[in-house]
């Protein structure tokens, strides 16, 4: 596992809409790992090991984050924001911020009091970020409507081999595929294997689909973070008993193939490694929905790295999860083959 890299990747960036820096990062990392490194309209970056093999096995982590967009400005020069995806907006009044322009970072300090302290219904719109500017005409010298903002925060590495940061959804994942593509090489995987760092799926999806409609996958996997039980997580009963540190976690769900699952569990088995069991109803929420209506149809699994506090600036990983998921990926590449048969009688 290239820490170095990946930590860079936590530390960009990477709001959904405003994905190029991040991508054009995973872009060039890729061009001395992969047989072919495409880029599209959106900024999808698709690396590919053998793109001449007719079956091919698209993997999918997204590279965007959630967090604000610059809305307005106020006569005082302060800024207000609407949400990009699910956030807390809680999480926000009292933090520094990094607005990202088109000249680069600026910085900001969300406005805080002890009314907004009590304010049980706060809304992003009621959020206010202090850049120091005199006045609107000073703050839009700066700044642009539509620009994006993050926290301003650092991955740190916490004990037992755990790191903390933002957006570990899905940054992890997008550098998970990227890492498997380079170890299928290794192990002499002979199908088309695609590792794509998709945009968009913390809004529109919209990544994903333009990505499997051009790799046109025989089958699919979303490589994507999951809530667990453990430490202030979601309750046992809702999708089974997951914890931090114990291996990747394979999804049973009502679209997710039956036999995608079979195959991953074997290649665990191969390697001796543990993985977790989550259960799920409807959508997964994840690429993997979209891809999974792209085409013809294409059947897919889900991995998912745990995760606790998803969309808080201090979600909790394991890099120990994280080098599983790619060991367990780059397995299952070499797993493929031009003659499976997903059907189910």
């Amino acid at each position: 596992m290239n820490k170095e890299f990946l930590f860079d990747l936590l530390s960009t960036g990477s709001v959904s809409g405003n994905e190029a820096q991040i991508e054009k990062k995973i872009y060039d990392y890729m061009q001395d790992r992969a047989d072919l490194v495409t880029v599209d309209e959106l900024g999808n970056v698709t690396a590919a090991l053998n793109p001449e093999a007719d079956f091919k096995v698209l993997l999918a982590g997204h590279a965007d984050e959630i967090g604000l967009m610059v809305t307005s400005v106020g006569g005082d020069g302060t800024l207000a924001v609407t949400n990009i995806g699910g956030i807390y907006t809680t999480t926000y009044p009292g933090h520094k911020v990094r607005i990202h322009t088109k000249n680069g970072v600026i910085y900001g300090a969300v406005a805080n009091s002890r009314d907004t302290a009590k304010n049980g219904d706060l809304k992003a719109s009621d959020l206010r970020i202090d850049i120091g500017a005199k006045d609107k005409e000073d703050a839009l010298q700066y700044v642009d409507l539509g620009d994006t903002v993050t926290f301003d925060t650092d991955v740190r590495e916490l004990l037992n081999n755990r790191i903390t940061g933002r957006a570990l959804d899905d940054r992890i994942g997008a550098f998970i595929v990227m890492e498997a593509l380079g170890e299928a090489k290794k192990k002499g995987a002979s199908v088309g294997c695609y590792a794509a760092a998709t945009t968009g799926e913390e809004t529109t999806g919209n990544g994903a689909f333009f990505t499997a409609s051009r790799v046109k996958p025989n089958v699919a996997v979303a490589v994507d973070v999951t809530y667990t039980s453990d430490n202030c997580g979601i309750s046992e009963a809702l999708t089974g008993d997951i914890a931090v540190g114990k291996g990747p976690v394979l999804c049973n769900n009502p679209s997710v193939h039956k036999k995608l699952n079979l195959i991953l569990r074997d290649c665990a088995k191969k390697l001796g490694m543990e993985v977790q069991t989550e259960a799920a109803n409807g959508h997964t929420g994840t690429d993997g929905d979209t891809m999974h209506l792209t085409g013809i149809g294409v059947p897919f699994a889900l991995v998912s790295i745990p995760l606790r506090y998803m969309h808080n600036p201090d979600e909790v990983g394991s890099l120990d999860d994280i080098q599983n998921c790619i060991d367990l990926l780059a397995e299952f590449f070499a797993a493929c083959s031009e003659g499976m048969d997903l059907k189910p009688f």
